[in-house]
């Protein structure tokens, strides 16, 4: 959160209160079964791979090789292959140059987010580079995954709004269902279901349990006699290799996991982790208005002028309205980021239009109000909005679904899937237990969005999980240093990094 420092008579009503949830209830994210994976792979072993997956020629950007795979799966995998209807699924396979032909191991990159596509590569660094000295990568656009959190809570304190973060990685390589060129939902696609109850039946296909069977789909396909890859699962991407860990061990050779460690426990929900988040929250607003002492007042100021405007905000270039709560939501895109800091403060440094005849009155820029809806990205990827609270709790309120125009007309839909109650589990606790995959995590004590004690208290439940818990990077990390991090948890695995 954001502390605003605006007036108490203007945040008392918001002080500390229990938002009417769109998630109100608590799924338990436990099975002992892993059938389903275990028949679908089975299944599917025998299926002539021409017409369900595509291979297109090798492209070159600068130090690396490409090339495009689409793979055509059940949107369904609880139904027969040939019964369930058919989505496309995009991968990009990346390389060094002069090793495409190379039998070199696969690694798959499960990206963060939810609901965002993989950025496309355009040169060879950060841990891309590293990777490529040891493997093919495979790069794919994200499906879907609900958990367990139910209940939201805005944490406000004495007069400061608090802004929640969210982050999205900005070096993927797996392209999941749902979104880039992976069959994708977005705003102007899911209209063309006639009413919110078929757009939910779609959706509800969309979750890290259907990513699972995508990625093992594909591995039968891609990998030499069908062999184990590693896996690399940033934030939300983490979440995927738990699952992945949870119902389909067979097809993993090794997990890297970082800012990605979920929270699994029976009682986990919104309450649960915005308690523990909380602290942080405030420490990071303190340490922005420590480091930008002059943005107090001016946030102040934009406060002020969007509750005294007609309406109670401003409107936004694309039809929607800025209020003071919606400002609240820059922090999904700043704060808990390595140059989130500098980027929030240099839009507030240009959040008023300059008065260029004397006697106009003072208005909020086209430059902000764009930058504003740049941030949030809810026109081209709706389905974080969507989904994305009963995943992971990321601060996702009704209000947003009256407020941010991209989201209106998916009002309905999310109240269905908020009040759903059917959701099949996405971990197994005793299936961790007994991991025998190697597994290394980076731990980043000062995360803003996942939180270190429970990253720690799921750590716990995974056997054999080796932890690099450090505060010299944020959530950001593989994004910010990523060829010092990836070369990190590879060290841990491969015995650079011995045990002590």
């Amino acid at each position: 959160m954001l502390a605003t420092h605006a007036p108490p008579s203007l945040i008392n009503p918001l002080q500390l209160f229990r938002s009417h949830s769109l998630f109100s209830r608590t799924i338990s994210p436990f099975s002992a079964t892993r059938s389903l994976f275990v028949r679908t792979v089975a299944s599917m072993a025998g299926v002539n791979s021409s017409p369900d997956h595509v291979v297109g020629t090798w492209y070159s950007v600068p130090e690396l090789r490409l090339r495009n795979h689409r793979f055509v799966v059940p949107l369904d995998y609880s139904l027969e292959p040939r019964s369930s209807p058919k989505i496309s699924v995009f991968a990009r396979e990346v390389v060094a140059v002069g090793k495409e032909d190379q039998l070199l191991p696969y690694l798959l990159f499960l990206q963060g987010g939810p609901g965002f596509e993989c950025p496309r590569p355009t040169e060879a660094s950060g841990w891309i580079h590293k990777a490529c000295e040891e493997f093919h990568l495979i790069l794919m656009d994200q499906a879907w995954f609900l958990d367990a959190c139910s209940k939201k809570l805005l944490l406000i304190f004495d007069i400061r709004i608090y802004i929640y973060i969210s982050f999205y990685p900005t070096a993927e390589i797996f392209l999941q269902r749902g979104t880039g060129l992976s069959t994708p939902l977005m705003a102007s696609s899911m209209s063309q279901f006639k009413s919110a109850e078929d757009l939910v039946d779609y959706l509800k296909h969309f979750r890290a349990d259907n990513i699972v069977n995508d990625a093992e789909f594909m591995r039968v396909r891609l990998v030499p006699d069908a062999g184990p890859w590693t896996i690399l699962g940033q934030s939300y991407g983490g979440f995927c290799a738990v699952t992945y860990l949870s119902f389909a061990p067979q097809g993993l050779r090794q997990v890297l996991l970082t800012g990605g460690t979920p929270p699994i426990g029976n009682g986990c929900t919104a309450d649960t982790v915005y308690r523990v988040c909380s602290e942080q929250i405030i420490l990071q607003n303190e340490k922005y208005y420590k480091r930008y002492p002059q943005d107090i007042e001016i946030v102040r100021e934009v406060v002020n002028y969007l509750t005294a405007s007609e309406g109670g905000g401003v409107l936004l270039p694309s039809g929607g309205i800025l209020t003071p709560r919606g400002l609240q939501t820059l922090g999904l895109s700043c704060l808990g980021t390595s140059a989130g800091f500098e980027r929030l403060h240099y839009m507030f440094e240009g959040v008023w239009d300059p008065v260029l005849v004397p006697g106009s009155p003072k208005q909020i820029s086209y430059y902000f109000l764009n930058a504003f809806e740049r941030s949030i990205a809810f026109d081209t990827n709706p389905l974080y909005a969507l989904l994305h609270e009963s995943i992971y709790c990321q601060m996702i309120f009704p209000w947003m679904f009256d407020e941010i125009h991209a989201l209106t007309k998916f009002k309905d839909a999310a109240h269905i899937l908020a009040e759903k109650q059917d959701w099949p589990p996405l971990y197994d606790t005793n299936m961790l237990n007994n991991n025998k995959v190697p597994v290394a995590a980076a731990v980043y004590y000062d995360d803003l969005f996942v939180n270190f004690k429970i990253a720690m208290e799921t750590a716990s439940q995974i056997a054999g999980i080796r932890l690099w818990i450090t505060n010299e990077y944020m959530h950001s990390g593989l994004r910010d240093r990523g060829g010092k991090v990836f070369e990190h948890l590879m060290g841990m695995l491969n015995g650079k990094k011995p045990l002590f």
